[in-house]
């Protein structure tokens, strides 16, 4: 005959699994409203990151400055002078020469439009001068139609660029003070917290920004990667414009997803402005092999050496946080990954029992004197 269920045991199962849903309610709960704080709060946590991010990048060079002598001040304000000096020096590295073939490109745009009409005019589409016109015509009415949605959606992309001036700007302001300031960072919140806090909470932040560190370091490699790949491709293909497209390729590698996004419409533009349709299909094909190989084997690979964390979570972290929030969760999805997996570490090894101390070994038996019988054990 089965065994019957012991109803004793079936009770404390239960009452077990429901006080630990009941944990995880709580857990999910106080979760919510922390992101839900975190959102009231976004206008001034998203300049923070921004500034740890710009802060990783530059603090190398600001402990160099600092370990030869150099005065807090006077190391931080060189380091944010020399910073925007290059961030204004890849801008010109970018628009200088191609503003100085703006008017081939502008010409060469002209031509693409005319040889697409006149393919499209051709067999198999047959699209006629009359079709065209009046594609165009019924385009003006629905923009004419649609000219409050456009200055609603013009207003809000002013905006959004005042409102990215802004955290430039105050991100930059930060990222000066923390250059500073921040090695005086933790002892000040050691003195401030009590208690246990006093320990904890220093030694996570102070992983933390190592795992900062290691994520801004991992990216800017990919970005390198990109950049030379691409920027080899674009050469023998013979595209014009390959130091701008490659420096592009590298900025806008920070920006996950939108960043290659852009950067290769760009060149396949150029490419097809300037070579043709066909020299156009190859740099496309090269662009998408190499962001194949960026996603699936150098950003997993680098990343998850440098940050402690395997392949497969970085991939489902970016998956996860592109479909959250976007280009800004695309970004944040790594670090913050890897700050989870810091503080479960660290919580880990403070609730991990410590390892038992190894038995003494018993005294050895005393050697023979020469001549002597050997002692029995």
């Amino acid at each position: 005959m089965p065994a019957s269920l012991s109803s004793t045991k079936t009770r404390s199962a239960l009452s077990t699994s429901a006080r630990i849903s009941l944990q995880l309610l709580v857990i999910l709960v106080m979760a919510g409203v922390a992101l839900w704080l975190l959102g009231k709060m976004w206008s001034v946590i998203w300049p923070l990151v921004v500034a740890l991010l710009l802060t990783t990048l530059t603090w190398p060079l600001a402990r160099f400055l600092r370990r030869h002598g150099w005065r807090p001040a006077l190391a931080a304000t060189t380091v944010t002078l020399v910073s925007l000096l290059v961030a204004a020096g890849i801008i010109v590295l970018i628009a200088v020469p191609v503003a100085a073939q703006a008017g081939d490109l502008a010409d060469g745009v002209v031509d693409g439009i005319s040889k697409v009409r006149e393919w499209a005019a051709g067999p198999p589409l047959n699209i006629g001068d009359a079709q065209v016109n009046s594609a165009f015509d019924a385009g003006v009415q629905r923009i004419q139609n649609s000219v409050g949605s456009i200055l609603t959606a013009t207003v809000t992309g002013v905006g959004t660029v005042v409102n990215g001036i802004v955290t430039t700007l105050l991100a930059i302001f930060l990222m000066f003070f923390f250059l500073k300031d921040g090695p005086r960072f933790l002892p000040w919140l050691t003195r401030q917290l009590p208690g246990r806090l006093a320990v904890d909470v220093p030694t996570v932040a102070a992983r933390s920004w190592d795992t900062l560190g290691a994520f801004v370091r991992s990216q800017a490699f990919v970005g390198l990667l990109d950049a030379v790949f691409i920027g080899v491709g674009l050469w023998i293909v013979g595209v014009p414009l390959v130091l701008p497209l490659a420096v592009l390729t590298f900025v806008t590698a920070f920006v996950p997803i939108v960043g290659a996004l852009f950067a290769g419409f760009v060149a396949v533009l150029i490419a097809l402005v300037f070579n043709g349709p066909v020299d156009a299909l190859i740099v496309l094909g090269i662009i998408v092999a190499v962001q194949q190989l960026e996603g699936n084997v150098f950003q997993p690979m680098v990343q998850s050496r440098g940050l402690g964390l395997h392949a497969a979570v970085v991939l489902l972290a970016v998956t996860l946080g592109g479909s959250l929030a976007g280009i800004v969760g695309s970004l944040l999805a790594v670090p913050v990954a890897a700050l989870i997996a810091v503080c479960w570490s660290y919580l880990r090894e403070q609730l991990s029992e410590p390892d038992p101390a190894p038995a003494p070994d018993p005294d050895p038996l005393p050697e023979p004197e020469p001549g002597a019988a050997p002692v029995a054990p």
